[in-house]
């Protein structure tokens, strides 16, 4: 995993799931929910329902990189075309496997390039399901316990597993896909609908 998105999702992680955060009220409200209709849903139920809507979006604009185009980059300090998008592809198993510790060391980070568009599609297809399996093993006191990300031993960031989950494994790709659809539109790509018509597609007519 992207040591920068692990340390920015821990900080945003923090800020959203302290006393009054918005990720502690949304998880509260699930919980009152679920007791008042006695039904026996998990925290996790929730997370798997939107991973599994929001790949079917991901997915398109996967779908849209041009294959001759994989090398290119906005500027030079920017990822490649073919990096972010084997990135976002690779971040489900990713997010999901370093959130089974407790503790994770912040890791070393160097970004493949995608040899082809089909090596983004396959690798987003079986990180999402490896991802999935994984969280499903997690109950609700595992995903409201402790993760810590530490670098050299030292504690860097503590934060409830759910909202580690919820930043780097959801926000961060949907953070990323916004990019690549800005990278679609500079190469004069058509760009998917996402959350709503783009200037190119329209799914409401």
């Amino acid at each position: 995993m992207c040591p920068f998105c692990m340390a920015g999702a821990a900080l945003m992680a923090g800020s959203l799931m302290s006393a009054g955060g918005l990720t502690t009220l949304v998880v509260n409200e699930f919980r009152l929910k679920r007791q008042a209709k006695g039904a026996a849903v998990r925290l996790v139920d929730s997370i798997l329902m939107e991973m599994d809507r929001e790949a079917q979006t991901t997915k398109r604009v996967l779908e849209r990189i041009p294959e001759n185009k994989l090398t290119w980059r906005p500027h030079p300090k920017s990822f490649s075309l073919g990096q972010l998008a084997l990135h976002i592809a690779s971040v489900p198993s990713g997010a999901a496997a370093a959130a089974v510790p407790d503790t994770r060391e912040v890791p070393d980070f160097s970004q493949p390039e995608a040899k082809s568009r089909q090596e983004v599609l396959d690798t987003f297809s079986k990180s999402l399901e490896s991802a999935k399996e994984t969280l499903k093993k997690m109950d609700d006191a595992r995903l409201m316990s402790t993760w810590t990300l530490t670098k050299n031993g030292q504690v860097v960031m503590s934060v409830p597993r759910i909202g580690f989950i919820r930043s780097i494994l959801m926000n961060q790709i949907y953070h990323h896909r916004g990019q690549l659809s800005v990278y679609l539109r500079m190469l004069n790509v058509p760009v998917p609908s996402i959350y709503g018509p783009s200037a190119d597609e329209n799914p409401f007519v």
